[in-house]
């Protein structure tokens, strides 16, 4: 199974990436938004992880973005993130969000919030 990892911290995007492969996932990484919309292009992630914070397009904007396109309407974004106010995660809610995850994080949790929302 296809995950997109966007996070604009390289160290981030190792972190997540690592946990998710040692799991047996394809994962394509993205530093930012506009970045994550190129990779879709040639990698069609079942599950999109997203930081909220990144420079040229954050995670709220991409999120918006995947969902008025009908190709990325319906895949799960889980938001991993250090934000944790309930005006964010309804503002991700809102904006199409599937999951929301607080940094740092276990990988037990990240990995049974990708099961979840995956099957």
């Amino acid at each position: 199974m296809n995950i997109l990892v966007v996070d604009d911290s390289r160290t981030m995007r190792d972190l997540v990436s690592r946990e998710l492969r040692k799991e047996g996932y394809d994962v394509e990484t993205a530093e930012d938004g506009l970045d994550a919309l190129e990779k879709i292009r040639c990698f069609p992630p079942a599950v999109i992880i997203t930081d909220l914070n990144m420079p040229r397009m954050d995670g709220l904007a991409l999120t918006k973005a995947l969902r008025a396109q009908s190709d990325t309407k319906y895949v799960p974004i889980i938001f991993l993130t250090t934000e944790s106010g309930e005006d964010l995660r309804r503002a991700a809610r809102d904006a199409g969000a599937t999951g929301w995850i607080v940094k740092p994080f276990e990988g037990t949790k990240l990995l049974a919030a990708v099961r979840r929302v995956s099957s």
